[in-house]
């Protein structure tokens, strides 16, 4: 069994391709200082007004670290990430952790998955067989995918950089190492959040074998937004302005400071929780409560791997390498976009109602030369594969059809 203390780290250099098997085990010390802690906390006074408007409310914030504490077993965390195969290996001198789950169906097509901030490769855990064998779930076998779902440099298990330059682009390129070393020459990618980022990078720089890509958060906003915008337009515009108004202080300390906010999430389990909790109720489909849409469970199985794993500075990085550097106003949507450039690998998406930013299809257009597949659908929001593992699936199912005789050839 190994720890996340032991195995931060390969021996040898960006010569070094070997797979090292990994599993996840955290020591019970380290279980036990975040129980001390929890138990330990000097709690703010409530709030002033009635709602979230002020941030995460104190009753919420107390219920769901008194669920930490007395019900929370990280362990089920733990037994459901190691029933799939883990690996690290060493990519341009980084180590990279990722789940590689292979399908029982000879002709499945390869997947790169990748998760973004506040998430990890936990988001994928219930997608993850649904991909691999879709007759368990009303699928083909002809849907069938082999899944690679690695974890950001700074993220999860891999590993934290210690060097300037690890945004989307860099990332991409060491995705595509990643699948070439695992020996998949015919491939696809998908991606939401910063995983969105990462994939419209691989798009743009096209690696060997990329045949297609799907994200579920397009971006894609145009260099010159339109003098006179359609109905769907106008709500995507209406969109980023509540986003940058309301929604973005995080992203602006994490793009700027991110070492300040880091002390914080690094030393107190719950500064951390509070500030992916926040997110977990603006950015999902929920009537008011975010665990309408995702489990305490769930949201405390990621946010545990964040803690456990010390990454809450490391993470917040990427922001200020991926964003931090662009004008405000442009944001995350249109720095990456312009960061992207157009996109002529052929490219899909679905749209979920309760995105943080929805473009409209002739965005897209404008920006990828090949749209060869486009949905709204009707529930779920930023976190598609948390919130609805069995309708990202079914989507990535369908969108994919196209390009399965390619992965033979």
């Amino acid at each position: 069994m190994s720890s996340p203390s032991d195995t931060r780290s390969l021996d040898g250099d960006d010569s070094d391709t070997r797979l090292v098997p990994f599993e996840v085990h955290v020591p019970q010390t380290a279980i036990d200082d975040l129980h001390l802690r929890l138990n330990l906390i000097r709690w703010p006074d409530r709030e002033t007004v009635q709602d979230w408007s002020q941030g995460v409310p104190l009753s919420s914030a107390q219920a769901l670290v008194d669920y930490w504490i007395h019900d929370y077993d990280w362990r089920k965390c733990e037994s459901r990430i190691n029933r799939y195969p883990q690996f690290r290996t060493r990519i341009d001198g980084v180590g990279i952790h990722f789940i590689h789950a292979r399908s029982p169906h000879p002709h499945a097509l390869p997947i790169l998955l990748t998760h973004g901030w506040p998430g990890s490769v936990i988001e994928f855990l219930d997608v993850i067989d649904r991909l691999t064998d879709p007759t368990r779930f009303g699928g083909r076998a002809d849907d069938a995918f082999h899944v690679v779902v690695p974890s950001i440099p700074g993220y999860g298990f891999s590993d934290k950089p210690t060097e300037r330059g690890w945004n989307p682009q860099r990332i991409a390129r060491a995705w595509a190492v990643l699948m070439y070393r695992l020996e998949y020459r015919r491939w696809v990618a998908q991606g939401g959040d910063w995983g969105s980022a990462i994939t419209h990078a691989m798009a743009s720089q096209r690696p060997d074998g990329l045949l297609a890509a799907h994200v579920n958060l397009p971006l894609v906003v145009p260099e010159v937004l339109p003098a006179h915008p359609s109905e769907e337009e106008q709500e995507a515009l209406n969109g980023i302005e509540r986003y940058l108004n309301q929604m973005a202080g995080y992203a602006d300390q994490m793009n700027t400071r991110p070492q300040t906010i880091g002390y914080a999430l690094n030393d107190s389990p719950l500064a951390l929780a509070m500030w992916m909790y926040e997110k977990f109720f603006e950015w999902t489909d929920n009537r008011g409560r975010p665990e309408d849409a995702l489990s305490r469970d769930h949201m405390l199985d990621d946010i545990s791997l964040y803690w456990f794993t010390g990454t809450g500075t490391s993470s917040a990085r990427l922001y200020w390498e991926g964003v931090g550097h662009t004008i405000r106003e442009h944001s995350f949507f249109s720095g990456s976009r312009a960061a992207s450039g157009r996109i002529d690998l052929p490219m899909a998406a679905s749209i979920f109602p309760r995105e943080t930013f929805r473009a409209p299809r002739a965005w897209a257009e404008a920006a990828w030369s090949n749209v060869f597949y486009w949905n709204e659908v009707d529930k779920g929001g930023h976190f598609a594969a948390f919130e609805q593992p069995a309708l990202l699936a079914t989507e990535l199912w369908h969108a994919f059809r196209a390009f399965r005789d390619h992965a033979t050839q």
